[in-house]
């Protein structure tokens, strides 16, 4: 006896899809972020997989406790303080990883802007892409 559908194992399978095309893309930012920003360097593709899943659990679990905790000086700030949280969480995956040096604070804050655009951009295209297909 089936448990799923045929629908819905399409609809799993489309998520699985993209999950997997975003992590190898959102790799391929952190090495297009390094070429363009001399303030990060990532030792391969390899290292930029890794860096990304960490990233991406940094920002599923450490970031949400983060924003709640500088929630005060966010509002003072008018949400500008959301940008250091970001370089936090960015600074303490290249603490964790070897595969990944930033040379300071504000290189993780020019990195994980940067990094976060290319993020939009890839989400928008594959929203785009998946949801025709």
């Amino acid at each position: 006896m089936a448990f799923f559908t045929a629908a819905s194992q399409v609809c799993m399978l489309s998520h699985m899809v993209k999950l997997v095309a975003r992590w190898f893309l959102l790799a391929a930012a952190l090495l297009l972020t390094a070429q363009f920003y001399p303030g990060i360097q990532v030792h391969g593709y390899g290292a930029a997989l890794v860096a990304a899943l960490v990233l991406g659990l940094l920002n599923t679990l450490l970031r949400p406790v983060l924003v709640v905790l500088t929630l005060p000086v966010t509002v003072v700030t008018l949400g500008l303080f959301l940008f250091v949280v970001n370089a936090m969480v960015f600074y303490s995956a290249a603490w964790l990883l070897p595969g990944l040096n930033v040379a300071g604070f504000g290189a993780a804050l020019v990195a994980s802007l940067l990094y976060s655009v290319c993020g939009m951009v890839i989400d928008t295209v594959l929203e785009r892409l998946l949801d025709e297909g």
